[in-house]
């Protein structure tokens, strides 16, 4: 366990019709690994017919969202005009810089026979240097993303260089996040190439440096590494499916309020001005506004200040 710096059970919300949405970034524990500030797990979830995802138009700054799913589709829709969907294996990687809005949700010819979803998303704090950068929009598809295969290890890098590999999504610096899937009693190391690493695990068990193979970590915990320490995970009586980020630790703390991310408190306060006067562009097509959390007479979200 000399390895393990922490472990971050996330909190879990249910977002009605049974939609699960467990979240590991930020806790109480960790507030960042590397670049990574937020870290939701999405599911699985069957949508009823006539049920799906609706997430109504919502505003970011400062960050760059990272969407990649497992099962279902959603369709992702933005103030610079974009429409994509985006399915199983694909990757959703949205810079929102100085502003943002988007909606995300189930495609309309999807809803009738009901609907499988579940996936990842993840922000990424965009350096002091780029916060205010204009907005854009990448997507990749599955056959894009590169795929290693040895040893019963099956890899494939979604965002940054892992191994030698590296996903063709252009960041603003440098991290790493792989999806990794593990045959029964396969191991893959995972050298300290980075300041900050950790694992989250999807499905089965898996052990850290053989210390803990008598019980292993199971689904829904982020293992954080400590910097600089050797890790090799290894898939214990069956198959294993985790996630692996990380990256240099951030120029600074930053603050998370709502859906707003900023080295500035002065920034986020800006944020939310500009959201309630509706000075944000609109999404085309999208005609709801979702207010500000402290104007809807229920409790503001907890504000993430170092």
């Amino acid at each position: 366990m000399d390895a393990l710096e922490t472990i971050v059970i996330p909190r879990s919300s249910d977002l009605g019709d049974g939609f699960v949405v467990r979240r590991a970034l930020p806790s109480a524990q960790r507030r960042m690994v590397g670049p990574f500030v937020f870290f939701d797990e999405m599911g699985p979830v069957r949508f009823e017919a006539g049920r799906g995802l609706d997430v109504r138009p919502h505003p970011h700054i400062g960050l760059a969202t990272v969407t990649f799913l497992s099962e279902g589709e959603i369709l992702h829709r933005d103030s610079l005009g974009v429409v994509q969907p985006i399915r199983p294996g694909e990757l959703n990687w949205m810079t929102a810089g100085r502003g943002i809005v988007h909606s995300e949700r189930t495609p309309p010819g999807l809803r009738d026979g009901g609907v499988n979803l579940a996936g990842l998303q993840l922000w990424v704090a965009l350096p002091k240097a780029h916060e205010e950068a204009e907005p854009a929009f990448a997507h990749h598809g599955a056959d894009e993303l590169p795929v290693m295969e040895a040893g019963g290890c099956r890899l494939r890098v979604i965002v940054g260089g892992f191994e030698g590999a590296h996903s063709p999504v252009k960041t603003l610096s440098e991290m790493f996040y792989v999806e990794v899937q593990l045959a029964a009693g396969a191991q893959l190391p995972l050298p300290p190439l980075h300041e900050e690493r950790a694992a989250y695990v999807i499905e089965g068990q898996v052990s850290v440096n053989a210390e803990d193979a008598a019980h292993g970590h199971g689904p829904q915990q982020l293992l954080v590494f400590k910097t600089g320490e050797p890790v090799v995970l290894r898939a214990l009586q069956a198959p294993a499916r985790l996630v692996l980020l990380g990256g240099p630790a951030m120029d600074g703390p930053r603050y998370v309020w709502w859906n707003f991310v900023s080295s500035s408190r002065e920034r986020i306060e800006q944020a939310k001005a500009d959201w309630a006067a509706r000075r944000f562009p609109d999404v085309p097509q999208e005609t709801e506004f979702i207010p500000l959390p402290e104007e809807r007479q229920r409790p503001a979200p907890p504000v993430s200040y170092p």
